[in-house]
């Protein structure tokens, strides 16, 4: 088993399957409570012109995906601020826009090709290279301060919008902050399970922690933990068998929802039974004191 840790590339792939596996859990408990869970994939959409703008000019394509990725999600930001009956159709054009400005841009670049884009679509984390790890690195280390240091503020954003503004938050600058932080969590996911899949590793794990924990310190830890196995487990799967990695940590990633709801079902029932047990007793006692 240990053999795996004797190839450079592998190093690099658990590195990022780690850092992965923490970043897009923590910001998907935040797109969750917003009923935006969808919103990592149209960011996904849109990253793919910014990878294919890196073939075009020679830059590295991480890094000009952070860029175009950051701008779309400030734009479906706006959108949704206001959008009024048009809005869904801006967002599907947006959508639709990157995809197909990514497939164009390829093609115009001498060095690439539709076979580029494939890797980055649905993942190849054993072709992440150094200067990849550097930066998933730096990017991941953004997004765990934004989501984590204003973990608070975020909450009471993604909870109650009134609220927040009431009570002095700058609610839109928050928002502009979380979309930002969204695109570079699919960034960061993008060569680990690719931009088609990213969305799932930032919904699943979450719901898959709903379903065992109440509160939300409880949910982001256990849905940062389930992320990280899960990536983990996905990558040495697949190292193994020489399937996708990125199908592999997906698929996993179900399985481990499927099997919490499984296993949550009889306890919240019984749960619920006790609670109303208790409150049975309580009217007895209260109408033998009457």
């Amino acid at each position: 088993m240990l053999e795996i840790l004797d190839y450079a590339f592998m190093q690099r792939a658990l590195l990022a399957a780690v850092l992965v596996g923490i970043t897009a859990p923590a910001v998907g408990i935040y797109l969750v409570q917003r009923r935006q869970a969808i919103m990592g994939d149209g960011i996904g959409h849109v990253a793919l012109t910014g990878v294919a703008l890196g073939f075009l000019t020679g830059a590295n394509p991480v890094w000009t995906a952070v860029a175009v990725s950051a701008l779309g999600a400030i734009a479906m930001e706006l959108i949704r601020w206001y959008g009024k009956t048009r809005g869904d159709l801006a967002l599907a054009m947006l959508f639709y826009g990157g995809m197909a400005g990514g497939v164009l841009l390829i093609n115009l670049s001498p060095t690439g090709s539709n076979a580029n884009l494939t890797t980055y679509l649905f993942g190849s984390i054993t072709t992440v290279s150094p200067e990849d790890v550097v930066a998933i690195s730096l990017l991941a280390a953004f997004v765990v301060l934004i989501t984590l240091g204003l973990r608070r503020q975020l909450f009471a954003v993604c909870q109650d919008e009134e609220f927040a503004r009431v009570t002095g938050l700058p609610v839109r600058t928050l928002n502009l902050l979380l979309a930002v932080t969204a695109a570079v969590t699919v960034t960061v996911a993008m060569r680990v399970v690719g931009l088609l899949l990213v969305s799932a590793l930032m919904v699943v794990p979450v719901a898959a922690a709903q379903q065992a924990t109440r509160g939300f310190a409880m949910t982001l830890a256990l849905a940062i933990t389930i992320g990280v196995v899960v990536t983990l487990s996905g990558t040495v799967f697949s190292f193994y068998k020489n399937v996708p990695p990125g199908a592999s940590i997906v698929v996993l990633a179900i399985g481990v929802f499927a099997l919490i709801t499984a296993l949550a079902a009889p306890l919240a029932k019984r749960r619920a039974g006790r609670v109303a047990a208790a409150e049975e007793r309580c009217t007895l006692r209260d109408d033998v004191l009457v």
